[in-house]
């Protein structure tokens, strides 16, 4: 089921209020799965391209991979952005797990590209490429990981998150916060994201970090960051079943996702992965390294082709 909705790259209209903005810039297509689902996604790029479909991480939505990434990957690539169920356009689906959410994608993009795709995912976005591989490897043809989560470690989630995964206290919390975070402390938190690598300009009025702490999608975000460990730990043994294609670009000076936990151990464990290591680069490469991340794709459908 398609609901259809203009989606040029190039008429991109100004945002208004920050807690309106996803209501009223819908500028993809609402697709109904087989399971039922509803995804929003936003198709650029020649036809008959190769497809690639982007992943966006925590607390993100098209927004985030529609800045940079995308327009320069719809130079040789049918491109593909999706919201997560429950961000940016995407209504909320009750199965809120990396299984849930990659079944759910999956789903929707095999409605419009018949093709198996290239998957790429940034931060949580790669967990979530990561167990549409390891669930369904026949149904994409590569993987490209970006600042990815893919081993378990020993920290718990932040205090916050754990607040306000919470049935009543983060109902409360979650409402608080949205009501009372003043602009600054927002942008603050948006420069340690990106650090030690500064905030593109023009990357907070294309994106509105404001809407990562909407209520209902803040604590949704957070549910899934305390659930992320023990789903990374079940999805381990899995890996070894890889086969396919699978470029990992990875920022050296990234403290949310060090390379030691992460991008290191699954590159040992994982034979078909090549790992692209990026001096003084933080957590968010495709919009400060992009080009280094078009190129890793490029090589993904590259290998696709030779192997």
């Amino acid at each position: 089921m398609v609901a259809r909705a203009p989606n040029p790259l190039t008429q991109m209209p100004l945002r208004q209020g920050p807690l309106r903005a996803l209501k009223t810039r819908r500028k993809g297509d609402l697709i109904k799965g087989a399971g039922g689902a509803v995804i929003h996604i936003e198709s650029y790029g020649p036809m008959d391209a190769p497809p690639v479909v982007l992943i966006h991480g925590q607390s993100g939505s098209t927004y985030d991979m529609t800045f940079a990434l995308a327009p320069r990957l719809a130079e040789q690539f049918r491109v593909y952005v999706v919201d997560r169920p429950g961000f940016g356009h995407s209504p909320y689906h009750k199965d809120e797990s990396l299984t849930g959410q990659a079944r759910a994608i999956r789903e929707a993009v095999a409605e419009i590209e018949a093709r198996a795709p290239i998957v790429l995912g940034q931060s949580y976005g790669g967990a979530v490429a990561l167990r549409w591989a390891v669930d369904v490897p026949t149904s994409l043809a590569a993987l490209v990981l970006v600042s990815s989560p893919s081993h378990h470690w020993e920290i718990n989630a932040p205090r916050l998150h754990s607040t306000l995964a919470r049935p009543v206290i983060g109902w409360w919390a979650a409402e608080l916060i949205s009501f009372l975070t003043p602009q600054a402390i927002v942008t603050q938190q948006l420069a340690k994201v990106f650090a030690p690598n500064p905030v593109p300009e023009g990357y907070a009025d294309h994106f509105q970090p404001r809407n990562s702490i909407v209520p209902r999608r803040h604590r949704l975000n957070a549910r899934q960051r305390v659930a992320l460990k023990d789903e990374i730990f079940e999805m381990m043994d899995l890996y070894r079943q890889i086969e396919m294609p699978i470029e990992s670009v990875q920022g050296i000076s990234d403290i949310i996702v060090p390379e030691i936990l992460h991008a290191k151990p699954f590159d040992a464990r994982v034979e078909t992965n090549r790992l692209t290591r990026l001096e003084g680069i933080g957590h968010m490469p495709h919009h400060v390294a992009t080009d280094e991340v078009v190129q890793a794709v490029t090589r993904a459908a590259t290998r696709c082709n030779r192997d």
